[in-house]
């Protein structure tokens, strides 16, 4: 299938990256004024519902309700939403909107580890050098005076890798003990749903609820705007793995992270030093040795790393 349809294919992986990279400028924009962590992440996942049931009503679908499926989406809620999504938001309003693009790709360097600790994955010398590659390109983007363009920026760096950390931790829980029968985009349906129900009392208590009777800036445009391009694009990558396989969808990986960067030089006006060029392909050629085998459950790259079978 992949042979006859390379060249679509190809072009849809193309567009699911740039949709996925463009997502972190976006959140960028809109921490700019000042937007609190609990109050996005509540917005995101209303948003992130509303058309997700929109998708179930077209497929055909509903939201399973059954006591094995909401402990699933409250897991993904968690590890895969409001936990990641509390630390990134708070990270990208310190660093530059590249700089996380580049730390998110991670991932499945940070994935290995623990699959090995819970018994899902064998050592591997190859995944193992891939480790210690992503580490180095780590090492450059935190060293003084090399791709962060100040020093106070340095303490945000493992802020934004705890988001990375949580999303690791969900694509291997999921390989461990499976969705519970359920389909990816219900599983991303039912997360939304109760990622959103986990972040309004917290947004409100905490202060940083988002009143929609409000007027409209570029940060409340971002954030719409992001959580409609998180879903369409998941959606997408779905399609992507059931039409080419999970083998050739994963690819999507690189071009999420090149993707961001582009669109935080074109949108923000980022640039960055020869060291962060060196870091990030140290980083990408880290993650094309530590990528899974190919029998293996493949993660969504980016911020939607639901795990898709």
């Amino acid at each position: 299938m992949i042979a006859d349809t390379r060249g679509g294919m190809t072009l849809a992986l193309l567009v699911l990256g740039a949709g996925w990279g463009i997502t972190q400028p976006l959140s960028k924009i809109a921490v700019s004024t000042g937007h609190g962590h609990f109050g996005l992440i509540f917005w995101q996942g209303v948003i992130g519902a509303l058309l997700m049931a929109l998708i179930s009503a077209l497929r055909g679908r509903g939201l399973p309700l059954r006591r094995d499926a909401a402990w699933v989406y409250l897991v993904i809620a968690l590890v895969g939403t409001v936990l990641p999504n509390s630390a990134s938001f708070q990270a990208i309003a310190h660093l530059p909107s590249g700089v996380v693009s580049v730390l998110l790709s991670l991932i499945p360097m940070l994935a290995f580890p623990m699959a090995l600790l819970m018994g899902t994955e064998r050592f591997a010398w190859r995944r193992l050098a891939g480790l210690s590659l992503g580490l180095a390109g780590v090492a450059l983007l935190v060293l003084p005076e090399a791709s962060l363009p100040e020093a106070a920026m340095l303490i945000w760096v493992p802020v934004a890798l705890i988001a990375s950390l949580f999303y690791a931790f969900e694509g291997n829980y999921v390989a461990r003990w499976g969705m519970a029968g359920l389909d990816p985009l219900q599983v991303l349906f039912g997360a939304s749903v109760v990622a959103a129900l986990l972040a309004l009392p917290l947004a409100l208590v905490s202060g940083q609820f988002i009143s929609p009777l409000r007027s409209y800036g570029p940060p409340e445009w971002s954030l719409i705007a992001a959580s409609l391009v998180h879903v369409l694009v998941y959606a997408g990558y779905v399609w992507t793995v059931e039409r080419a396989g999970p083998v050739f969808a994963v690819q999507v990986s690189y071009v999420v992270t090149g993707c961001g960067v582009f669109w935080a030089m074109v949108l923000l006006g980022e640039s960055y030093s020869p060291w962060f060029w060196i870091a990030m392909v140290l980083i990408l050629a880290g993650v094309a040795f530590v990528q899974p085998r190919r029998n293996n459950p493949v993660a969504a790259p980016g911020p939607i790393r639901q795990t898709v079978r």
